[in-house]
């Protein structure tokens, strides 16, 4: 038998609204205090309901306005009590409403399954009520938790906005379709089929949501393994040309070698004797510099070591090479590369030169190997998810160095870490060490 329909108590809407709104506020690092956060997000439930209640008997054609303007209180609550920029909040913002959509018509179709026109007991009301938000809620927050790429982070592009937010207009419009005008082909007129209609059209809007996300995270794991691919072949590519460099440069020193006895003959010995000495000088500072014990890293630090010096950056290095004798050639270009590329980078943007210093440290710790680059920062970085935010203006495609240094740390068993000590950024990289 058919009921008469009543639409969701708008104290209900509220605090499902407010619900999904904490409910991805978890998932990412809180902006305010831990004195404030629970005061600001329980002033937050008090509004957001206040409104929704108050607006009830709004005619029908201020109830759209009236929903545009409870999206933009959830958006508000999400920057207020997030750490997330603009865009993510309007992309989060429209997930958490149909959530909220769904769970609120979820629960009220439950509500009329059970009790019909009836008037249960206040109590018997809300026990239903958090037993129905506490599902639907706990369920979408393990979703959400695993898709989030990293944790807190969501890196959403206009386009994608765009998408998420045409799919919330339309499944918000379909949902509600019988409520606003009943008058059309589309429409429901008997009671429970309108709520069949509308918990089943946000249902449906939230797995096209959640499976968007999931196509959006694979979309931007392959973006960035593409990216972290490019970045080892350019570092393989610069390890080549450094070899064929150095290769050139010892030929011409083993030249020099059998240059000195000719040198020799110059009839003023003075003249002769001084310019014997410092070539021979050179010579010997060249073939003490970098020799580490490993070829490969060698390799590397003199290409490093020749930037450098056209750059007028003083580079320290302390290195056993013998410690990575176990890993893999391309692994030992990115992690050296990448961190000297960092560093070099950094420096270049001191005006000083007398302040342009990096130091390389690499040694056995027990049984780890202990990668440690500082180089002189005056002006620290911001840091997101551990790592110092890019400063280049397409962060999309910047910012893959240090992420390649960890990636490569953590295929050994290690970890890499960044930070900030006096004036220094410091970046050390702990790998277990074994036999290959």
């Amino acid at each position: 038998m058919n009921v008469i329909l009543h639409d969701i108590p708008r104290l209900y809407t509220g605090i499902a609204e407010w619900a999904a709104c904490m409910m991805y506020v978890l998932l990412f690092p809180p902006r305010l205090r831990r004195q404030l956060q629970i005061p600001a997000a329980l002033g937050c439930l008090v509004i957001q309901c206040v409104f929704l209640v108050v607006t009830d008997d709004v005619p029908l054609v201020w109830w759209i306005p009236c929903m545009v303007t409870a999206f933009a209180m959830m958006v508000g609550q999400l920057l207020l009590l997030g750490d997330m920029d603009l865009r993510t909040a309007c992309h989060v913002g429209v997930h958490a409403f149909v959530l909220a959509e769904f769970a609120a018509a979820l629960e009220w179709q439950l509500h009329y399954f059970l009790w019909g026109e009836q008037d249960p007991a206040w109590w018997q009301q809300y026990i239903l009520l958090a037993a129905v938000f506490g599902v639907v809620y706990l369920v979408s927050w393990i979703i959400a938790s695993r898709l989030m790429m990293p944790p807190g982070k969501l890196m959403v592009s206009k386009s994608e906005l765009f998408i998420v937010v045409i799919i919330g207009i339309i499944v918000f419009a379909m949902s509600n379709l019988s409520f606003y005008d009943r008058e059309n082909p589309f429409s429901a007129v008997y009671a429970r089929d309108i709520m069949n209609i509308r918990t089943l059209v946000d249902f449906a809007g939230n797995t096209v949501l959640i499976a968007y996300f999931i196509q959006r995270k694979q979309n931007h794991s392959q973006k960035e393994l593409a990216a972290l691919q490019t970045v080892l072949e350019n570092q393989y590519a610069q390890y080549r040309m450094s070899r064929d460099t150095i290769d050139l440069i010892n030929r011409k020193y083993h030249d020099l070698k059998h240059q000195i006895a000719a040198l020799r003959a110059e009839p003023d010995a003075e003249v002769r004797e001084r310019w014997l000495r410092e070539m021979e000088e050179d010579i010997r500072a060249y073939e003490a510099q970098n020799k580490t014990g490993n070829h490969i890293l060698d390799t590397v630090l003199t290409g490093k070591s020749l930037q450098c010096q056209n750059q007028g950056i003083e580079l320290v290095v302390v290195a056993d090479g013998r410690v990575l004798d176990f890993m893999d050639l391309m692994d030992i270009c990115t992690i050296f590369g990448n961190a000297l590329d960092n560093a070099i980078e950094c420096e270049m943007k001191i005006a000083d030169p007398s302040k342009r210093m990096i130091r390389l440290m690499l040694s056995a710790q027990k049984s780890f190997l202990l990668l440690k680059v500082e180089n002189y920062c005056p002006t620290p970085p911001d840091f997101r998810d551990g790592l110092p935010a890019t400063t280049k203006r397409d962060t999309d495609n910047h910012g893959f160095g240090l992420k390649s240094i960890r990636n490569t740390a953590q295929k050994y068993g290690g970890s890499m870490t960044t930070a900030v000590e006096d004036n220094w950024f410091v970046l050390k990289v702990l790998i277990p060490m074994k036999t290959k």
